[in-house]
């Protein structure tokens, strides 16, 4: 059992609130007293959060201080809230679901293996919310840290032997069904066959409109134009898989239902496209392991960590 959940690979793309300053000095979690060991940034580790964290890595076969792994996600954590990104509680169902299913599990055998190894659902849900939000953080990091002009990416490729890359240009519409939150249960499946049905009878951009003229609470979004490189990872594969004037399949997201039409493509190549490329391979070097641990080095000289 213990090697089932050795491999954790939570995808980058992978709203709730965030963990709340401290009210007092101990904490009651899931039926269980628990001691408040630490306090990062107004963000409370508890003795019960770092024991579930020890049967985590134990699980993963993982060496290393339960104690500080926790510290480290609450350091995420509030540089995730700085930062204002919604982590959303869809995202991180789809996520634990995925890894279930990337294990051959159903998900009820999942929280029944994390449930006796003494992990339990939340706090592994806990750790895909950390996961998700510190990728997006670092995106955001390495866009900043990282820009670099059009024309020296191109030199650098030169350097190196390469030619000026191409890629496929997409220029999309996106079809949204809204479902307000209230609504979810009642309406998903309406909205759903509302989708499909519309889906079926795209057959390019230009009559989408006019398909969703008589339905109630459809939105039409013209994306533009959107490079390989930057197309959104959730939609990455269903894009690259769907022909011209064709649809991807549909999916609920926290809007409600949606799908994206492909407009039409067309190869490029130009300088924007060798700085995506160049920057994607430089992440694939290793980069982005070490801006990880520059920016967690910096997260710690600049907290406030107070040891209970």
């Amino acid at each position: 059992m213990m090697s089932i959940l050795r491999r954790i690979a939570i995808p980058a793309f992978l709203s709730v609130g965030f963990v709340t300053p401290v009210a007092s000095m101990t904490v009651v979690t899931a039926a269980h007293a628990s001691e408040i060991k630490y306090v990062v940034n107004n963000i409370p580790v508890t003795s019960y959060d770092i024991s579930r964290r020890g049967a985590f890595m134990k699980l993963q076969r993982r060496n290393g201080s339960a104690s500080d792994a926790m510290i480290e996600q609450a350091l995420q954590m509030s540089e995730i809230a700085r930062l204002r990104i919604n982590v959303t509680d869809k995202q991180v169902d789809d996520a634990y679901a995925r890894f279930a299913s990337g294990n051959k599990l159903q998900v009820a055998q999942l929280d029944q293996i994390l449930a006796q190894s003494g992990v339990t659902k939340q706090h592994f849900k806990d750790y895909i919310r950390a996961q998700i939000g510190w990728n997006q953080a670092l995106g955001a990091r390495a866009r900043a840290e990282g820009r670099m002009s059009e024309q020296d990416a191109v030199q650098r490729m030169l350097e190196k032997g390469g030619q000026k890359p191409t890629a496929t240009e997409y220029m999309l519409q996106q079809v949204i069904f809204v479902v307000p939150a209230s609504d979810r249960k009642s309406l998903m499946a309406k909205r759903k066959r509302e989708a499909e049905a519309m889906r079926a009878r795209f057959n390019g951009c230009s009559s989408t409109r006019e398909f969703a003229k008589g339905l109630i609470d459809v939105t039409v979004r013209d994306l533009g134009r959107i490079v390989a490189p930057e197309l959104p990872p959730e939609w990455e594969k269903p894009i690259k898989a769907a022909q011209p004037g064709q649809a991807t399949p549909v999916r609920e997201t926290d809007r409600g239902i949606e799908f994206i039409g492909i407009c039409s493509t067309r190869e490029v190549s130009d300088d924007r496209v060798a700085r995506m490329v160049f920057q994607n391979e430089a992440a694939d070097d290793g980069k982005v392991d070490e801006l990880a641990k520059k920016y967690m080095d910096e997260l710690r000289k600049n907290a406030r960590i107070i040891n209970r």
